[in-house]
């Protein structure tokens, strides 16, 4: 088995149906993701989008506004997200970044790379990608827990996150001809790569059995 045979599974049990929420990740291509990326670590997506809510209500969900936000309102804001105060410091301080190294969001997307972010306090190799990837639009496979845990079912164990990553670049671009055949609308390689991390998670969100095994339902 490679990512490519990986991907042909997936998309023929049904996962992410084509034309469905294109890119997966709520709001795709606006510092919304940002946010989002910083706040779901170690919480649920549903108390993510609780806090979300309440940053949008007081007009907080913008990189000018967290980065001049009130760090205790943000805290009470985002309690739901768990870590809230630990959450609130950094997403100020990487708002404050960004503004520093880019001036604005926009630039932000066009210029920033992996290396800027992971210096950044709070933000790993999977915020990062998620990043790069869902607010950035860039062409990066998003590697969590869900897509390790996969792999361990079929009995591939990996010492790094960038082992992980190679393995499906490396399946997925030497099949490239037949994985463009297997979309009949003109994807991109963004919207392939994000769509392929949304399968695997809502795969994996229905067959999680346990805490470390998944039911193999995929035909491989």
């Amino acid at each position: 088995m490679n990512s490519f045979d990986l991907l042909v599974s997936l998309k023929h049990a049904g996962y992410l149906r084509d034309g469905c929420e294109k890119m997966w990740w709520p709001n795709a291509g606006s510092f919304e993701v940002v946010a989002g990326s910083v706040l779901t670590q170690q919480t649920k997506w549903d108390n993510v989008e609780i806090s979300l809510t309440n940053l949008k209500k007081h007009s907080l969900l913008s990189l000018e506004a967290l980065s001049e936000a009130d760090e205790y309102l943000l805290r009470a804001l985002m309690q739901k997200c768990g870590f809230s105060g630990q959450k609130a410091s950094r997403l100020i301080m990487l708002s404050k970044n960004i503004i520093n190294d880019f001036e604005d969001f926009e630039t932000f997307q066009k210029e920033v790379g992996k290396e800027w972010l992971l210096a950044q306090k709070g933000l790993g190799h999977e915020s990062a990608d998620a990043i790069l990837c869902y607010a950035c639009l860039k062409p990066v496979m998003v590697i969590d827990s869900y897509t390790n845990r996969l792999l361990k079912s079929y009995g591939y164990e990996f010492e790094r996150y960038e082992d992980i990553q190679e393995w499906f670049y490396d399946g997925i671009l030497s099949s490239w001809d037949k994985t463009m055949q297997l979309y009949d609308d003109d994807i991109d390689e963004t919207t392939l790569w994000a769509r392929y991390h949304g399968k695997i998670v809502e795969f994996c969100k229905e067959n999680l059995r346990g805490k470390n095994s998944i039911l193999n339902i995929l035909d491989i």
